[in-house]
């Protein structure tokens, strides 16, 4: 297997899976569909939960909106750092339906580094198969996070309400095809507070949702006979805070408080010719890895931007589960 199962979508909302030299992901599934499943869920859950905090991440920059059909486009970046406790994880801390041993005992997440681990299952048939668990990424990973580029438009409604779309349709290549959406409003309850709406102060509400879907054909490049071979990958965030910021001729400072959650699944489909005893003995696995996650986390965000007219350059800094950077510039036009 060449390829690992790790999404990147860029801003032109192209996928990036990142390549490896090992037996690759499916060789885990040598493990048996349950025991696959658990491993397969330890390794990749640091990329599954940190790409549904990375895409709820930059979707506003003040709190202030925009006059009725002002307009702004944000180009952005947002980045979920891995807390180093989901970097490795440990065999004796997972519940196994056949037996399995491991050398060494910790193995790398998909955003850890180090030696995998060599693993041996014997199942329940009292079948002997072996096979090396994936690699991390970590060396790749700038910040050791899991990346989601943005490109936004954001354009002024009625009532001091802006209306936010981030739009991918499905592009890739051959292998792999994405596409992104995503929805998102801002309410601006200075209106609501008579004469205190001529300060610099800005606060606003704050509701969107962003869902990603990724189709991934593994048969050509899989280390297993089979058929029908792929991966499906499902996300969905949704994050909802009060937002508030002071906004200047040449510098805007803004802040928020709110929740983020979501769900992501990974399915592998298709057939899988599983050899044990030295190729003596097969198994034929359907459909045989299904995992889903719903991370979720009080957030608390701080960042600052610059003005330059109408273009705006920005930062900020979110503490979360995993904590989210997000960057950017964006062009505002009133």
């Amino acid at each position: 297997m060449k390829k690992r199962i790790l999404i990147c979508f860029s801003i032109l909302a192209s996928i990036n899976l990142f390549a490896q030299d090992d037996d690759g992901f499916e060789a885990v599934i040598t493990a048996g569909a349950a025991d696959a499943n658990t491993l397969m869920g330890a390794y990749i859950a640091p990329a599954m939960e940190g790409l549904v905090y990375s895409m709820s991440g930059g979707w506003y920059h003040t709190a202030k909106t925009h006059k009725k059909l002002g307009f702004d486009i944000t180009i952005g970046v947002n980045a979920a750092m891995v807390p180093s406790e989901k970097e490795m994880f440990a065999f004796a801390d997972l519940n196994f339906e056949n037996t399995i041993t491991a050398s060494p005992g910790v193995t790398p997440t998909v955003a850890g580094n180090g030696t995998p681990a060599e693993v041996t299952v014997v199942t329940q048939d009292g079948d002997t198969g072996t096979f090396t668990m994936p690699e991390g990424v970590k060396d790749d990973l700038p910040l050791n996070a899991m990346p989601a580029p943005t490109l936004q438009a954001s354009v002024g409604l009625v009532y001091d309400t802006d209306l936010m779309i981030r739009a991918t349709p499905k592009v890739g290549s051959d292998d792999v095809k994405g596409s992104l959406f995503g929805v998102g409003l801002k309410h601006n309850l200075m209106q609501y507070l008579g004469p205190l709406d001529k300060l610099p102060l800005n606060v606003s509400l704050l509701g969107a949702f962003t869902t990603m879907n990724v189709d991934y054909d593994i048969e050509d490049g899989s280390s297993i006979d089979g058929t029908g071979q792929a991966a499906e990958f499902k996300l969905n965030s949704y994050t909802v805070q009060g937002i508030a910021s002071l906004d200047f001729p040449f510098i805007s400072i803004y802040g928020g408080l709110g929740y983020t959650g979501g769900k992501s699944e990974l399915n592998v489909l298709g057939t899988y010719t599983v050899e044990y005893n030295a190729g003596t003995e097969t198994t034929t696995l359907v459909d045989p890895i299904a995992l889903s996650y719903s991370p979720s986390s009080v957030r608390a965000s701080l960042g600052a931007r610059l003005n330059l007219a109408f273009f705006k350059i920005y930062a900020d800094y979110t503490v979360q589960e995993y904590s989210n950077l997000s960057a950017g510039i964006a062009f505002s036009f009133r």
